[in-house]
This record gives C-alpha cells, sequence and structure tokens, in this order.
C-alpha cells in the first residue's frame, strides 16, 4: 500500500507551516531580516536560510543584502514583481475597490455610490469594469491580477462562496460570487463577509496589529462583528459566526429585516437612530447626525451615547465569551468619538469580569473607511500566497 499520504506531524506537513508561518511575519513586515525572522518565527537559522532559498526560487520571496549595527544580512521581503491584487468592498450604500502589489501597497482606489438595496448582478458588473479600468490606468492586463478579494455585507459560506443567509442582502441569495466575477475576469476570487475582513486587515496592518485575538465591531447603517481568533479569521459553520446585529434582544421589539424581532440593528441601526432624531431634526443623513453631535447637539448626543450602551452590553457578552486582546471598532459612528467610544468601553468594562490585566482595550479602527477593502486585498494575497506555497513549490 502507498505510504505517500500527508499526514499530520509529518516533515511535509511541519515544512509546508513553516513556509506559510515565513511568508506571514514576510507579509506583515514588508521586509525582515533572515536573522529577525528567526528571532520572530522561533525557527532555526538554517530553516529559515532552507525555506527563504526555496521561496525566492520559486518567485514567492526575494531577498537584498543589507547591513544591521555594522554586520552584513539578508533582508526578506515579498516579490515585488510578482504582480497585482484586486479588492472590493461592497458597502451598504457605496462600493470601494483598490489594487495593491503584493507588499501591500495600494496603487490604485475608487470608490461609487450604490443605490440601496443593489442587486448582486448590477453591483458585480459594476465591479469587474471598474476594475477592468483600474488595471489599464495602472499599465498593467487583467493576466497580471494574480486573485481577487471581495466583501460583502452578510453572512458568507466562504466555502461555496455565497451568502448564507436567506432574505439578509436582497438581490444577492444563491448568486455566487466567485463563479460570476471569476468569469468575466478571468481571476481566482475570494469572498467573505465585510466585518471579517475589517477584522483581518485591523488585525493585519492596524490599530489591532500582531495581536491574535480581535474582535471587530462595523457601526454604520447595519451592525457587523469580526472576528479573529487565534490569528485567523473565525467563521462559523455556515459564515455567521459574528452577526452581533441580529442578536435578539426584546422578542416583542420591532421586526428586523433578517425576519426576527427586535435584534439589535433595530435598536442601533441607522434606521432607528435618525428615526428617533426626525420629530426634533426632520430628515438627516447619518453623516450629519454624527456631526451636530461633534457640534454639541444635546440630542443628537442623547441617541449615539444611547446606542453606544447597547452595543457595549452586547460587546460586553462577546468579550466575556472570547476574551479578545482587543476591540477595534469602525464605521460611521466612530466619528462621533468620546460620546461614543467612551460609553461603549465604560458599558462595555462594566458588564465584564473585573481582569488582572484590566478592561479590554477599545480602540478607534486606524484603517477607517479602507478597513474592509484593505481586508479584501490580504483575502486575495493570502490565497494566492497559499496556492504558491502548495502548488508553486515543490515538497
Amino acid at each position: 500500500m502507498a505510504k505517500d499520504r500527508v499526514t499530520p506531524g509529518s516533515q511535509t506537513s511541519l515544512r509546508e507551516a513553516n513556509r506559510a508561518r515565513i511568508v506571514g511575519v514576510v507579509q506583515q513586515r514588508g521586509s525582515i531580516t533572515q536573522v529577525e525572522l528567526a528571532g520572530v518565527t522561533g525557527l532555526s537559522a538554517a530553516t529559515i536560510s532552507n525555506i527563504v532559498k526555496e521561496l525566492t526560487g520559486a518567485g514567492v520571496l526575494t531577498t537584498t543584502p543589507t547591513s544591521r549595527s555594522g554586520r552584513r544580512a539578508q533582508e526578506v521581503s515579498l516579490a515585488r514583481n510578482l504582480g497585482l491584487v484586486a479588492g472590493v468592498h461592497f458597502g451598504e450604500r457605496s462600493m470601494r475597490v483598490a489594487l495593491a502589489d503584493v507588499s501591500h501597497r495600494v496603487v490604485a482606489e475608487q470608490r461609487l455610490p450604490l443605490p440601496p438595496e443593489h442587486r448582486a448582478d448590477d453591483g458585480l458588473d459594476r465591479a469587474a469594469m471598474l476594475v477592468e479600468e483600474m488595471v489599464d490606468s495602472v499599465g498593467a492586463s487583467l493576466g497580471e491580477v494574480l486573485a481577487m478579494g471581495v466583501g460583502i455585507p452578510a453572512p458568507v459560506d466562504v466555502r461555496a462562496g455565497e451568502v448564507s443567509a436567506e432574505g439578509l442582502l436582497r438581490g444577492w441569495d444563491g448568486t455566487d460570487v466567485p463563479a460570476v466575477l471569476g468569469r468575466r475576469l478571468g481571476v481566482p476570487v475570494h469572498v467573505d463577509n465585510d466585518a471579517n475582513l475589517g477584522a483581518l486587515a485591523e488585525a493585519r496592518l492596524g490599530a489591532a496589529k500582531g495581536l491574535r485575538d480581535v474582535a471587530y465591531l462595523r457601526v454604520s447603517h447595519g451592525v457587523g462583528l469580526g472576528l479573529v481568533l487565534g490569528g485567523a479569521v473565525h467563521h462559523g459553520r455556515s459564515g455567521g459566526a459574528g452577526e452581533l446585529g441580529h442578536l435578539v434582544l426584546d422578542d416583542d421589539g420591532p421586526p428586523c429585516r433578517c425576519g426576527n424581532r427586535g435584534c439589535l440593528e433595530t435598536l442601533v441601526g441607522s434606521a432607528s437612530l435618525l428615526a428617533r432624531l426626525q420629530p426634533t431634526h426632520g430628515h438627516l443623513a447619518l453623516r450629519d447626525a454624527v456631526g451636530k453631535a461633534l457640534d454639541g447637539d444635546e440630542v443628537c448626543r442623547e441617541v449615539i451615547a444611547a446606542a453606544a450602551v447597547h452595543l457595549g452590553r452586547a460587546i460586553a457578552t462577546v468579550c466575556t465569551l472570547l476574551d479578545p486582546d482587543v476591540v477595534v471598532v469602525g464605521g460611521e459612528l466612530v466619528r462621533a468619538g468620546d460620546v461614543f467610544l467612551e460609553t461603549l468601553s465604560t458599558t462595555i468594562a462594566g458588564r465584564t469580569l473585573p481582569s488582572t490585566a484590566g478592561p479590554v482595550a477599545v480602540l478607534p479602527s486606524l484603517l477607517g473607511d479602507q478597513a474592509e477593502v484593505r481586508g479584501a486585498l490580504a483575502l486575495a494575497l493570502d490565497s494566492y500566497q497559499g496556492q504558491a506555497l502548495t502548488v508553486g513549490v515543490g515538497t
């Protein structure tokens, strides 16, 4: 009987894990010497040298001579001549598209408004056309696009590439996003929930850089929660992990778009907040309400602070269950500053178990409204590099 099957703990699987660890560190640091790689990864200098040489030959890494403290060294970085990756974020009201090289340097970016409840066919067609135009604008061709990542504001079964919650994102049910865009552009496409991608980006490049357990809360027109646990995005059984906005708080509450009643989103989503302001302020956009709160409008401040209390109670439960290193907060309400963030932080601290480590840190997103599209780029790059490690390099 053949004995060539890779088994957990085998030399082959260990070497693959070491390759992935090295590429991950280089990706996060941008560039790093082989000596520093050994220190960060805990691998021996000989192992580092052999794997770097192997990945350099495969075109995944590149090395250049440098010096540290007067001593010669080899600096390792991702091969910049590999090509480009594309990232797309479908928000509730807009779409953001970005192109980057394999070192995460963004070379082109555009944002387009989208109509409410935009359909998948129209949105994906716009995304494909925009990617084609942007690739051409930087003097490249679609053949140089290695992979594409897509974020959408709904639970996603990443294995099937489809929205996994029926009726939550109208016009998108049953759409195979990777297949549609893959046929149009001829590149590998990967899709995930946008809050998951925001969490990935903040853990790799933003406010939670270097931390392994991260909760990313996005509060704007809706509520999303992305979780990075043990350094990897946590999806759950079918992509529904982190759907905090659909946590039922009141069985007799107002109907929610998910089909239940009294969900958190019905209390803190933009529609609810603006409805409370309508009697005193008339028709406002969420951005207007945040601006007025910053200018000292007491009614707007009270409404936003109340939303922060509701969110804090929900996030406190997440912190009690998962004990993350940090809670990073993105979305429109973060612009309200202390009236939102301090209220949120105080509420979380008051409803979680006291710890010798102190209350969990609550930080504003460092990447702002780019977090999700930067996460889409990271998803594309991870997918491409994973393929290069398993296919492009012999074992």
